[in-house]
Protein backbone atom coordinates (compact mmCIF):
# COMPACT_ATOMS: atom_id res chain seq x y z
CA UNK A 1 0.00 0.00 0.00
CA UNK A 2 1.77 3.21 -1.11
CA UNK A 3 0.95 6.21 1.83
CA UNK A 4 0.04 9.36 0.48
CA UNK A 5 3.10 11.81 0.35
CA UNK A 6 2.81 14.47 3.03
CA UNK A 7 3.15 18.21 2.29
CA UNK A 8 5.39 20.50 3.37
CA UNK A 9 4.36 22.83 5.53
CA UNK A 10 5.69 25.95 3.49
CA UNK A 11 8.44 26.54 1.12
CA UNK A 12 10.45 29.38 1.06
CA UNK A 13 13.97 30.91 1.05
CA UNK A 14 15.26 31.62 4.28
CA UNK A 15 12.82 31.55 7.77
CA UNK A 16 15.53 33.85 8.96
CA UNK A 17 14.90 37.08 7.10
CA UNK A 18 11.19 36.82 9.01
CA UNK A 19 11.73 39.87 10.94
CA UNK A 20 13.13 42.50 8.13
CA UNK A 21 10.09 41.14 5.88
CA UNK A 22 7.99 42.28 9.44
CA UNK A 23 9.08 45.53 9.20
CA UNK A 24 8.13 45.70 5.45
CA UNK A 25 4.85 44.44 5.55
CA UNK A 26 4.11 47.14 8.17
CA UNK A 27 5.44 49.70 5.91
CA UNK A 28 3.68 49.23 3.16
CA UNK A 29 0.78 48.74 5.35
CA UNK A 30 0.93 52.46 6.45
CA UNK A 31 0.19 53.15 2.64
CA UNK A 32 -3.05 51.20 2.42
CA UNK A 33 -6.03 52.55 4.41
CA UNK A 34 -8.47 51.04 2.53
CA UNK A 35 -7.31 47.52 3.21
CA UNK A 36 -6.48 48.37 6.38
CA UNK A 37 -10.37 49.22 7.31
CA UNK A 38 -11.56 46.42 5.24
CA UNK A 39 -9.52 44.28 7.48
CA UNK A 40 -11.03 45.56 10.63
CA UNK A 41 -14.03 45.09 9.13
CA UNK A 42 -13.40 41.13 8.47
CA UNK A 43 -11.82 40.54 11.72
CA UNK A 44 -14.87 41.22 13.04
CA UNK A 45 -17.68 39.77 10.81
CA UNK A 46 -15.36 36.54 9.66
CA UNK A 47 -16.82 36.25 6.33
CA UNK A 48 -14.60 33.79 5.45
CA UNK A 49 -14.90 31.44 8.55
CA UNK A 50 -14.39 27.71 6.91
CA UNK A 51 -13.41 29.14 3.42
CA UNK A 52 -10.06 27.85 1.45
CA UNK A 53 -8.76 30.38 -0.36
CA UNK A 54 -5.80 29.99 -3.00
CA UNK A 55 -3.78 33.25 -3.97
CA UNK A 56 -1.75 32.71 -6.66
CA UNK A 57 0.39 36.37 -6.57
CA UNK A 58 3.23 38.05 -6.71
CA UNK A 59 4.89 37.80 -3.09
CA UNK A 60 5.51 41.27 -1.98
CA UNK A 61 4.54 43.20 1.13
CA UNK A 62 1.37 44.61 -0.72
CA UNK A 63 0.24 41.15 -1.13
CA UNK A 64 0.73 40.49 2.26
CA UNK A 65 -1.34 42.84 3.53
CA UNK A 66 -4.06 41.18 1.40
CA UNK A 67 -3.14 37.65 2.79
CA UNK A 68 -3.57 39.27 6.32
CA UNK A 69 -6.69 40.70 5.81
CA UNK A 70 -7.85 37.00 4.23
CA UNK A 71 -7.32 35.72 7.54
CA UNK A 72 -8.13 38.15 9.76
CA UNK A 73 -11.65 37.64 8.08
CA UNK A 74 -11.21 33.77 9.01
CA UNK A 75 -9.84 32.33 5.53
CA UNK A 76 -7.56 29.17 5.73
CA UNK A 77 -5.31 30.80 2.82
CA UNK A 78 -1.58 29.30 1.03
CA UNK A 79 0.31 31.44 -1.20
CA UNK A 80 2.12 31.01 -4.21
CA UNK A 81 4.06 33.17 -6.49
CA UNK A 82 2.79 34.00 -10.11
CA UNK A 83 6.08 35.19 -11.31
CA UNK A 84 9.68 33.58 -9.99
CA UNK A 85 10.90 36.89 -10.03
CA UNK A 86 8.65 38.57 -8.39
CA UNK A 87 9.01 37.03 -4.96
CA UNK A 88 10.01 38.76 -1.96
CA UNK A 89 11.77 36.45 0.46
CA UNK A 90 11.91 38.52 3.34
CA UNK A 91 8.37 38.88 3.05
CA UNK A 92 7.61 35.39 2.43
CA UNK A 93 9.57 34.47 5.45
CA UNK A 94 7.11 37.15 7.91
CA UNK A 95 4.10 35.49 6.49
CA UNK A 96 4.81 32.02 7.73
CA UNK A 97 6.83 32.86 10.89
CA UNK A 98 4.88 35.88 11.62
CA UNK A 99 1.40 35.59 10.62
CA UNK A 100 1.43 31.43 9.95
CA UNK A 101 0.17 31.66 6.30
CA UNK A 102 1.86 28.99 4.34
CA UNK A 103 3.53 30.11 1.08
CA UNK A 104 5.49 28.15 -1.43
CA UNK A 105 7.56 30.98 -3.37
CA UNK A 106 11.14 31.63 -3.41
CA UNK A 107 12.93 34.21 -5.79
CA UNK A 108 14.16 32.56 -8.41
CA UNK A 109 12.05 29.42 -8.78
CA UNK A 110 12.49 27.84 -12.05
CA UNK A 111 9.54 26.66 -13.96
CA UNK A 112 9.07 22.89 -12.65
CA UNK A 113 9.19 24.18 -9.44
CA UNK A 114 6.59 26.60 -10.25
CA UNK A 115 4.41 24.43 -11.70
CA UNK A 116 4.76 22.17 -8.84
CA UNK A 117 3.79 24.65 -6.17
CA UNK A 118 0.72 24.98 -8.68
CA UNK A 119 -0.65 21.62 -7.68
CA UNK A 120 0.27 22.41 -4.08
CA UNK A 121 -1.78 24.85 -4.37
CA UNK A 122 -4.60 22.94 -5.93
CA UNK A 123 -3.81 19.91 -2.95
CA UNK A 124 -5.26 22.88 -0.70
CA UNK A 125 -9.12 22.11 -2.24
CA UNK A 126 -9.83 26.04 -2.80
CA UNK A 127 -13.16 27.13 -2.31
CA UNK A 128 -12.06 30.48 -3.62
CA UNK A 129 -9.59 31.42 -6.30
CA UNK A 130 -7.03 34.45 -6.13
CA UNK A 131 -5.44 34.12 -9.84
CA UNK A 132 -3.05 36.53 -11.17
CA UNK A 133 -2.97 34.96 -14.54
CA UNK A 134 -4.93 32.48 -14.40
CA UNK A 135 -2.93 29.69 -14.65
CA UNK A 136 -4.22 27.91 -11.38
CA UNK A 137 -7.75 28.08 -12.51
CA UNK A 138 -6.64 26.69 -16.01
CA UNK A 139 -4.86 24.09 -14.45
CA UNK A 140 -8.01 23.30 -12.36
CA UNK A 141 -10.34 23.52 -15.15
CA UNK A 142 -7.99 20.93 -17.00
CA UNK A 143 -6.67 18.27 -14.90
CA UNK A 144 -8.79 18.56 -11.45
CA UNK A 145 -12.47 18.39 -12.77
CA UNK A 146 -13.30 16.43 -9.38
CA UNK A 147 -12.64 19.87 -7.34
CA UNK A 148 -14.31 21.54 -9.37
CA UNK A 149 -17.25 21.09 -6.51
CA UNK A 150 -15.51 22.55 -3.81
CA UNK A 151 -15.07 26.08 -5.93
CA UNK A 152 -16.98 28.61 -4.99
CA UNK A 153 -15.55 31.11 -7.81
CA UNK A 154 -12.41 32.79 -8.52
CA UNK A 155 -10.95 36.47 -8.75
CA UNK A 156 -8.40 38.14 -11.55
CA UNK A 157 -6.71 40.99 -11.63
CA UNK A 158 -4.68 40.93 -14.79
CA UNK A 159 -5.59 41.67 -18.43
CA UNK A 160 -3.97 38.52 -19.59
CA UNK A 161 -5.90 36.56 -16.44
CA UNK A 162 -9.47 38.44 -18.22
CA UNK A 163 -8.37 37.22 -21.56
CA UNK A 164 -7.89 33.59 -20.72
CA UNK A 165 -11.46 33.59 -18.62
CA UNK A 166 -13.34 34.94 -21.52
CA UNK A 167 -11.79 32.22 -23.55
CA UNK A 168 -13.12 29.65 -21.50
CA UNK A 169 -16.44 30.88 -21.18
CA UNK A 170 -16.82 30.53 -25.01
CA UNK A 171 -15.40 27.24 -25.08
CA UNK A 172 -18.18 25.91 -22.28
CA UNK A 173 -15.14 25.11 -19.79
CA UNK A 174 -15.53 28.04 -17.13
CA UNK A 175 -18.31 26.45 -14.92
CA UNK A 176 -18.01 28.62 -11.92
CA UNK A 177 -18.35 32.36 -11.32
CA UNK A 178 -15.36 34.66 -11.99
CA UNK A 179 -14.50 38.06 -10.68
CA UNK A 180 -13.14 40.73 -13.43
CA UNK A 181 -11.31 42.76 -10.77
CA UNK A 182 -8.64 43.91 -13.52
CA UNK A 183 -11.40 46.12 -14.76
CA UNK A 184 -13.25 47.89 -11.97
CA UNK A 185 -12.58 51.42 -12.46
CA UNK A 186 -10.75 51.72 -8.93
CA UNK A 187 -8.17 48.96 -10.26
CA UNK A 188 -7.45 49.51 -14.17
CA UNK A 189 -7.56 53.69 -13.85
CA UNK A 190 -4.83 53.75 -10.63
CA UNK A 191 -2.84 50.30 -10.73
CA UNK A 192 -2.47 49.95 -14.75
CA UNK A 193 -2.47 53.51 -15.01
CA UNK A 194 -0.07 55.28 -11.97
CA UNK A 195 1.12 52.02 -10.91
CA UNK A 196 2.62 50.61 -14.32
CA UNK A 197 3.91 53.64 -15.03
CA UNK A 198 6.21 54.92 -12.43
CA UNK A 199 7.21 51.15 -11.16
CA UNK A 200 8.07 49.87 -14.67
CA UNK A 201 10.08 53.18 -14.83
CA UNK A 202 11.64 53.00 -11.67
CA UNK A 203 13.07 48.61 -12.70
CA UNK A 204 14.66 50.13 -15.86
CA UNK A 205 16.83 52.33 -13.76
CA UNK A 206 16.86 50.50 -11.01
CA UNK A 207 18.91 48.27 -13.75
CA UNK A 208 20.50 50.52 -15.58
CA UNK A 209 21.12 53.91 -14.27
CA UNK A 210 20.30 55.46 -17.29
CA UNK A 211 19.43 59.11 -17.95
CA UNK A 212 15.82 58.70 -20.05
CA UNK A 213 15.40 62.53 -20.44
CA UNK A 214 16.12 62.48 -24.62
CA UNK A 215 15.51 59.31 -24.89
CA UNK A 216 13.49 57.45 -27.63
CA UNK A 217 11.59 55.39 -25.58
CA UNK A 218 8.97 53.00 -28.00
CA UNK A 219 5.70 51.60 -25.52
CA UNK A 220 4.20 48.62 -27.00
CA UNK A 221 0.53 48.86 -26.43
CA UNK A 222 -1.62 51.78 -25.42
CA UNK A 223 -3.60 50.26 -22.82
CA UNK A 224 -4.33 51.62 -19.23
CA UNK A 225 -0.59 50.08 -18.43
CA UNK A 226 1.11 51.44 -22.09
CA UNK A 227 -0.89 54.77 -21.39
CA UNK A 228 0.26 55.13 -17.90
CA UNK A 229 4.22 53.97 -19.13
CA UNK A 230 4.12 56.55 -21.87
CA UNK A 231 2.66 59.10 -19.69
CA UNK A 232 5.50 58.69 -17.06
CA UNK A 233 8.28 58.44 -19.55
CA UNK A 234 7.01 62.11 -21.41
CA UNK A 235 7.80 63.34 -17.93
CA UNK A 236 11.39 61.74 -17.24
CA UNK A 237 11.86 63.84 -20.50
CA UNK A 238 12.04 60.97 -23.02
CA UNK A 239 10.40 60.75 -26.49
CA UNK A 240 7.97 58.44 -26.50
CA UNK A 241 6.73 56.36 -29.55
CA UNK A 242 3.52 54.05 -29.21
CA UNK A 243 3.14 51.48 -31.47
CA UNK A 244 -0.64 49.57 -31.11
CA UNK A 245 -3.09 46.96 -33.37
CA UNK A 246 -6.10 48.93 -32.07
CA UNK A 247 -7.08 51.90 -34.46
CA UNK A 248 -8.97 53.37 -31.56
CA UNK A 249 -6.30 53.39 -29.05
CA UNK A 250 -3.95 54.17 -31.81
CA UNK A 251 -6.07 57.93 -32.31
CA UNK A 252 -5.84 58.14 -28.68
CA UNK A 253 -1.93 57.67 -28.45
CA UNK A 254 -1.62 60.45 -31.03
CA UNK A 255 -4.39 63.24 -29.78
CA UNK A 256 -2.39 62.53 -26.44
CA UNK A 257 0.70 63.81 -28.48
CA UNK A 258 2.48 60.29 -28.46
CA UNK A 259 4.17 59.28 -32.25
CA UNK A 260 2.51 55.99 -33.56
CA UNK A 261 3.72 53.42 -36.00
CA UNK A 262 4.70 50.13 -36.54
CA UNK A 263 7.41 47.83 -34.79
CA UNK A 264 8.63 47.47 -38.16
CA UNK A 265 9.59 51.14 -38.11
CA UNK A 266 10.02 51.66 -34.57
CA UNK A 267 12.33 49.06 -34.34
CA UNK A 268 15.44 51.47 -35.75
CA UNK A 269 14.37 54.32 -33.46
CA UNK A 270 14.03 53.38 -30.61
CA UNK A 271 16.60 53.60 -27.16
CA UNK A 272 14.33 51.81 -25.25
CA UNK A 273 11.25 49.11 -25.83
CA UNK A 274 8.92 48.58 -23.35
CA UNK A 275 5.98 45.44 -24.17
CA UNK A 276 2.68 46.13 -22.27
CA UNK A 277 0.18 44.09 -24.33
CA UNK A 278 -0.14 41.13 -22.93
CA UNK A 279 0.46 39.15 -26.32
CA UNK A 280 3.20 37.36 -27.57
CA UNK A 281 6.08 37.52 -29.69
CA UNK A 282 5.60 41.67 -30.14
CA UNK A 283 9.59 42.01 -30.47
CA UNK A 284 10.74 39.60 -32.59
CA UNK A 285 13.89 38.29 -34.58
CA UNK A 286 13.10 40.88 -37.84
CA UNK A 287 13.24 44.07 -34.93
CA UNK A 288 15.86 43.08 -33.20
CA UNK A 289 17.96 42.81 -36.65
CA UNK A 290 17.08 46.82 -37.08
CA UNK A 291 17.70 47.79 -33.36
CA UNK A 292 20.37 50.29 -32.53
CA UNK A 293 23.50 48.79 -30.93
CA UNK A 294 22.88 49.06 -27.03
CA UNK A 295 19.26 49.12 -27.62
CA UNK A 296 17.28 48.21 -23.97
CA UNK A 297 14.31 45.83 -23.93
CA UNK A 298 12.05 45.08 -20.99
CA UNK A 299 8.20 43.94 -20.71
CA UNK A 300 6.01 45.20 -18.28
CA UNK A 301 3.03 42.77 -19.65
CA UNK A 302 2.28 39.77 -17.68
CA UNK A 303 4.24 36.42 -19.19
CA UNK A 304 7.84 37.01 -20.22
CA UNK A 305 6.74 35.84 -24.06
CA UNK A 306 6.33 39.45 -25.08
CA UNK A 307 9.79 39.73 -26.35
CA UNK A 308 10.44 36.34 -28.53
CA UNK A 309 13.92 35.91 -26.82
CA UNK A 310 14.54 32.81 -28.46
CA UNK A 311 14.63 34.49 -31.90
CA UNK A 312 17.11 36.83 -30.19
CA UNK A 313 19.11 33.84 -29.00
CA UNK A 314 19.12 32.55 -32.64
CA UNK A 315 20.86 35.73 -33.62
CA UNK A 316 23.73 36.02 -30.35
CA UNK A 317 27.10 34.84 -30.68
CA UNK A 318 27.73 35.54 -26.34
CA UNK A 319 26.14 36.68 -23.27
CA UNK A 320 27.00 38.30 -20.74
CA UNK A 321 25.32 39.76 -17.26
CA UNK A 322 26.43 43.95 -17.09
CA UNK A 323 24.60 44.21 -13.90
CA UNK A 324 21.80 42.76 -11.77
CA UNK A 325 18.71 41.75 -14.02
CA UNK A 326 20.40 43.29 -16.95
CA UNK A 327 21.94 40.99 -20.02
CA UNK A 328 23.49 41.85 -22.75
CA UNK A 329 23.19 39.99 -25.81
CA UNK A 330 26.43 40.57 -28.28
CA UNK A 331 24.11 39.70 -31.98
CA UNK A 332 26.43 37.76 -34.66
CA UNK A 333 25.99 40.81 -36.69
CA UNK A 334 28.27 42.85 -34.35
CA UNK A 335 25.55 44.76 -32.30
CA UNK A 336 24.17 44.19 -29.15
CA UNK A 337 20.66 44.05 -27.34
CA UNK A 338 20.55 44.47 -23.75
CA UNK A 339 17.51 42.37 -22.09
CA UNK A 340 16.07 43.65 -18.68
CA UNK A 341 14.79 40.97 -16.08
CA UNK A 342 14.70 38.06 -18.14
CA UNK A 343 11.87 39.47 -20.35
CA UNK A 344 9.98 39.15 -17.26
CA UNK A 345 7.99 42.35 -15.18
CA UNK A 346 10.48 44.46 -14.95
CA UNK A 347 8.86 46.42 -12.55
CA UNK A 348 8.95 43.32 -9.92
CA UNK A 349 11.79 41.61 -11.15
CA UNK A 350 14.37 44.40 -11.17
CA UNK A 351 12.67 46.39 -8.21
CA UNK A 352 9.65 46.32 -5.85
CA UNK A 353 6.36 46.22 -8.29
CA UNK A 354 3.59 48.79 -7.64
CA UNK A 355 3.78 51.56 -4.71
CA UNK A 356 1.47 50.56 -1.83
CA UNK A 357 -0.96 53.23 -1.73
CA UNK A 358 -2.21 52.50 -5.23
CA UNK A 359 -2.23 48.63 -4.91
CA UNK A 360 -4.36 49.64 -1.55
CA UNK A 361 -7.52 49.71 -4.16
CA UNK A 362 -6.46 46.95 -6.33
CA UNK A 363 -6.64 44.89 -3.38
CA UNK A 364 -9.61 46.53 -1.77
CA UNK A 365 -11.30 44.96 -4.77
CA UNK A 366 -9.86 41.47 -4.28
CA UNK A 367 -10.58 41.63 -0.86
CA UNK A 368 -14.21 42.59 -1.53
CA UNK A 369 -14.75 40.44 -5.07
CA UNK A 370 -14.05 37.39 -2.30
CA UNK A 371 -16.07 38.42 -0.26
CA UNK A 372 -18.85 38.95 -2.15
CA UNK A 373 -18.45 35.29 -4.17
CA UNK A 374 -19.06 33.91 -0.85
CA UNK A 375 -21.97 35.82 0.38
CA UNK A 376 -23.78 34.82 -3.15
CA UNK A 377 -22.61 31.24 -3.62
CA UNK A 378 -25.09 29.47 -5.69
CA UNK A 379 -27.10 32.68 -6.58
CA UNK A 380 -24.40 33.72 -9.33
CA UNK A 381 -24.21 31.10 -12.96
CA UNK A 382 -21.29 30.35 -14.30
CA UNK A 383 -19.53 33.59 -16.00
CA UNK A 384 -17.15 36.84 -16.10
CA UNK A 385 -18.47 39.60 -13.38
CA UNK A 386 -17.82 43.26 -13.56
CA UNK A 387 -17.01 43.79 -9.85
CA UNK A 388 -20.62 45.93 -8.62
CA UNK A 389 -20.69 49.65 -8.84
CA UNK A 390 -21.37 50.45 -5.40
CA UNK A 391 -18.36 48.32 -4.48
CA UNK A 392 -16.15 50.32 -6.61
CA UNK A 393 -17.41 53.21 -5.60
CA UNK A 394 -17.39 52.27 -1.75
CA UNK A 395 -13.18 51.17 -2.29
CA UNK A 396 -13.08 55.06 -3.87
CA UNK A 397 -14.93 56.91 -1.11
CA UNK A 398 -12.83 55.31 1.44
CA UNK A 399 -9.26 56.22 -0.50
CA UNK A 400 -11.11 59.85 -0.95
CA UNK A 401 -11.28 59.61 2.55
CA UNK A 402 -8.25 58.62 3.96
CA UNK A 403 -6.45 61.16 1.65
CA UNK A 404 -8.44 63.88 3.04
CA UNK A 405 -10.79 64.79 0.47
CA UNK A 406 -13.98 65.30 0.49
CA UNK A 407 -16.76 65.65 -2.64
CA UNK A 408 -20.29 66.98 -3.45
CA UNK A 409 -23.52 65.33 -2.98
CA UNK A 410 -26.39 65.42 -5.57
CA UNK A 411 -29.66 67.58 -4.05
CA UNK A 412 -33.14 66.13 -4.17
CA UNK A 413 -33.81 68.57 -7.14
CA UNK A 414 -30.66 67.14 -8.96
CA UNK A 415 -31.14 63.53 -8.16
CA UNK A 416 -34.93 64.25 -9.74
CA UNK A 417 -33.25 65.90 -12.38
CA UNK A 418 -30.99 63.75 -13.54
CA UNK A 419 -33.46 60.75 -13.24
CA UNK A 420 -35.84 62.21 -15.00
CA UNK A 421 -37.10 62.20 -18.71
CA UNK A 422 -39.77 64.74 -18.39
CA UNK A 423 -37.73 67.71 -17.33
CA UNK A 424 -35.93 69.73 -20.20
CA UNK A 425 -33.90 73.02 -20.41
Amino acid sequence: MTATPVRAKYEIKDISLAPLGKQRIEWAGREMPVLRQIRDRFAQEQPFAGIKITACCHITTETANLAIALKAGGADAILIASNPLSTQDDTAASLVADYEIPVFAYRGEDAETYHRHVQIALDHRPNIIIDDGCDVVASLVQHRKHQLADLIGTTEETTTGIVRLQAMLRDGVLTFPAMNVNDAETKHFFDNRYGTGQSTLDGIIRATNILLAGKTIVVAGYGWCGKGTAMRARGMGANVIVTEINPVAAIEAVMDGFQVMPMADAAAKGDIFITVTGNKHVIRGEHFDVMKDGAIVCNSGHFDIEIDLEALKERTATVQTVRNFTEEYKLKSGQSVVVLGEGRLVNLAAAEGHPSAVMDMSFANQAMAAEYLVKNKGKLTPGVYSIPTELDQEIARLKLQAMGFAIDALSAAQTEYINSWTSGT
